[in-house]
């Protein structure tokens, strides 16, 4: 039975990135996970973005070769409203990913997250996107990395957006374009109120905070198309319990549609020094004894 392959995003890290943790220190502490797999934000965690020094450069792969890393997503903004006066046009977004596709490759990365301005409250990507995309999965096709953009909260599994997602993949007939699945669209339960929030402000503007517990069943809808998943998440606690993210329901259910990519931690809790590093430990910890559980639990196959 294929397990999970299990990495770590360094947005878990923010905050302590760049003050208490330099680039290898990011590095250890991934490892330390046991976790196969590094994330990165292109803008945030390379140095003069989007032209690396050859020195920067070989530090990259000496780290990646020290560690025993495999640089995995690689996360990229296409800022369709970065002029006040004019949305970006096509040709400009296919620079964008263009840029960022080669830099991906030339970083060892094996999928690219792009983030599009989007143009509601749910998340619905600027149109810009699909002719950027569709243009350049040649290119993503020589690379050899798949672009896929993140389904997160506040948009669900069943919505127009992953439909027309799924109906681009339909009609262009790609294999480098595919669904990330955030797992904060699984949360069942409330976050803590921000310093100053009150329930009135959170109802108003950011209610999917609360959680939008999508049903796990939901993935079996979408799973012939999900190419990677961030394990999102906010607070385990000593006992391994997450106090918002279902895992006992998420884990079975990858599990039973036959998952086997990657799993990225993608800590969002407290800042605090040092926090996320035991947070993503504990997280791995939790996640690897669900799969070891339901693995034990299955009934062993009979061969003829």
């Amino acid at each position: 039975m294929s397990g999970f392959q299990y990495g770590v995003s360094l947005y878990s890290y923010t905050d302590d990135y760049g003050t208490v943790l330099n680039l290898e220190d990011a590095f250890y502490h991934v490892a330390q996970t046991h976790a196969s797999g590094i994330e990165i934000l292109g803008e945030t965690h390379i140095d003069n973005y989007p032209e690396p020094s050859s020195t920067w450069l070989d530090r990259w792969f000496a780290l990646v070769d020290k560690y025993g890393l495999e640089p995995t997503n690689y996360a990229s903004w296409i800022d369709t409203h970065v002029q006040k006066s004019r949305d970006l046009t096509i040709e400009e977004g296919v620079a964008q990913l263009t840029l960022d596709l080669n830099l991906a490759k030339q970083l060892g990365f094996r999928f690219i997250r792009p983030k599009f301005g989007v143009i509601d409250d749910e998340l619905t990507p600027h149109p810009v996107w699909e002719g950027s995309v569709e243009r350049v999965l040649d290119l993503a096709a020589k690379l050899d990395i798949r672009i896929c953009p993140e389904i997160h909260a506040p948009t669900p599994i069943c919505h127009p957006v992953v439909e027309t997602y799924v109906d681009f993949i339909q009609r262009t007939g790609t294999k480098h374009f595919g669904l990330l699945i955030d797992t904060g669209i699984f949360q069942d339960r409330p976050l803590p109120y921000w310093p100053g929030e009150t329930p009135e402000i959170r109802d108003a503007a950011m209610s999917f905070l609360n959680g939008i517990n999508v049903p796990v069943e939901h993935l079996r809808e979408v799973i012939d198309y999900v190419v990677f998943i961030q394990a999102k998440f906010h607070h385990i606690d000593e006992t391994l319990h997450d106090h918002h993210i279902p895992w006992d329901r998420v884990i079975p259910m990858l599990k039973t549609v036959g998952y086997s990519g990657y799993l990225s931690s993608e800590y969002e809790g407290s800042r605090d020094p040092w926090v996320a590093i035991e947070q993503v430990r504990r997280q791995h910890a939790l996640i690897r004894k669900l799969e070891r559980d339901y693995d034990t639990n299955q009934p062993e196959q009979v061969h003829a």
